[in-house]
């Protein structure tokens, strides 16, 4: 810029910079930062990775906020880094930004074997396919419960009314948690993923500690509650009477951490595909008609939802030596990005990709939830929540009307959404 620019030359020269990021396609592909919170929030990073998949799959980022890294973009490739713990770990991080090194807080996603494999075996039974068999009449009580107080033909937001609803009050039974407190929950979710090492600008590293050390003061109380109880299978009775486990809470911080990784994965995952799924079904009528002449057809579009809502945008390993990947030299102590989102719109591997396709063949084949020792634990109670939510939603309405645009989350790794603003039209008798 020279220093004879009128003022609205530069005013014009700012703006153009400013939104810059919208279009990948006009920057330098040596520049491309596919990291950047706002591209999630404004919906516009599909482009980035359609790009990325293009011309270059495996992409070193060299300088972002949160530091150089790569990026890992194709579903190959992905599962191959993700299948490679002993190459690519998780150690103390799972996220593309660093955690404050003053309040590290280690769970078992963010761990290698032995302590991950311990630790992850200790809270499995809560989730096991006997547990969940015993937990579907429970759920389909509190679905049909949800949707029967929803008004109809009056707008109202879908993430506070049943998203965040659904999902808080399946956690509390995970937890076993006080039920009157269960609004805790979700709110320390959000503190949880929301920081500087997802691209949230609006809340400091302290402001979230603070925050976190009252959910552990909380929990803390009821491990030393179930410790005094016979064992049952939620998560906190499960790993205080666990001899592998049962004495975590010696290290609070480890007990936090887990907590943490608990709360998160029972929440975002299926909240905002709650979200999702009645955005796209909104957006795509011709699959809602189809729906409702196929019911059966449920099931099957949970993974299509969870596939293309992808919930969780992303998760980091850092390589714990040289290699060479896909013609890449990978140095030891490199962030290294799986980006689930892309993976997931790869038409090398899903045919249409980028369409949404209640029907589609294959329709598990994604990696919304991981592959390797890392895969998500909680998938099948992920599945069967939405399953039952749509199951009841067909009995219940003609339609689900999207009347305005979504608001989303500012995070690269929390695919969600803040507000849905929605209308019921009943089912005519």
């Amino acid at each position: 810029m020279s220093y004879g620019a009128t003022s609205e030359s530069v005013d014009v020269v700012a703006e153009t910079s400013k939104e810059a990021w919208r279009d990948p396609w006009s920057l330098p592909l040596e520049s491309l930062d596919p990291a950047q919170a706002i591209l999630f929030k404004e919906n516009v990073h599909e482009e980035y990775f359609r790009r990325l998949r293009q011309e270059d799959p495996v992409h070193y980022t060299p300088e972002s906020e949160f530091g150089a890294y790569w990026s890992i973009t194709k579903y190959n490739d992905i599962v191959a880094i993700d299948s490679n713990h002993k190459v690519f770990s998780s150690h103390e991080n799972i996220v593309v930004g660093d955690v404050d090194p003053n309040f590290k807080t280690p769970m078992f996603i963010a761990q290698d074997p032995p302590i991950h494999d311990v630790q992850r075996r200790a809270a499995q039974p809560a989730v096991a396919p006997t547990q969940l068999a015993d937990l579907e009449a429970l759920i389909r009580e509190r679905v049909s419960k949800i949707l029967d107080e929803l008004p109809v033909g009056e707008e109202f937001n879908w993430v506070d009314r049943v998203s965040i609803e659904l999902t808080t009050q399946m956690l509390a039974t995970l937890f076993d948690f006080p039920f009157e407190d269960r609004h805790l929950l979700p709110y320390w979710s959000d503190v949880a993923t929301a920081s500087p090492s997802t691209g949230r600008s609006d809340i400091t590293f302290e402001e979230r500690n603070v925050v976190l050390q009252e959910c552990l003061a909380y929990f803390a109380k009821l491990w030393q509650e179930r410790k005094g109880q016979p064992r049952k299978f939620d998560f906190i009775s499960l790993l205080a009477h666990d001899k592998e486990t049962e004495n975590m809470l010696d290290n609070p911080m480890e007990f936090l951490g887990n907590l943490i990784l608990l709360i998160v994965g029972g929440n975002d995952t299926t909240r905002n595909s709650m979200t999702g799924g009645v955005l796209q079904l909104s957006r795509n009528p011709d699959q809602w008609e189809k729906l409702k002449a196929n019911p059966e057809l449920v099931s099957n579009m949970v993974s299509e939802i969870i596939r293309y809502q992808t919930p969780l945008g992303h998760m980091r390993r850092t390589a714990l030596e040289d290699i060479e990947f896909q013609g890449k030299q990978i140095k030891k102590g490199d962030r290294v990005v799986m980006w689930y989102i892309s993976g997931n719109r790869d038409d090398e591997v899903i045919e249409d990709a980028d369409a949404f396709k209640i029907d589609r063949a294959n329709a598990r084949r994604h990696v919304s939830f991981g592959f390797g020792i890392h895969r998500c634990m909680g998938n099948r109670v992920a599945e069967m929540q939405l399953r039952i939510l749509w199951e009841e939603a067909l009995k219940r309405f003609d339609k689900i009307e999207v009347v305005g645009e979504p608001e989303r989350v500012l995070s690269n790794f929390v695919l969600g959404y803040t507000h849905l603003p929605v209308v019921l039209h009943a089912k005519q008798a």
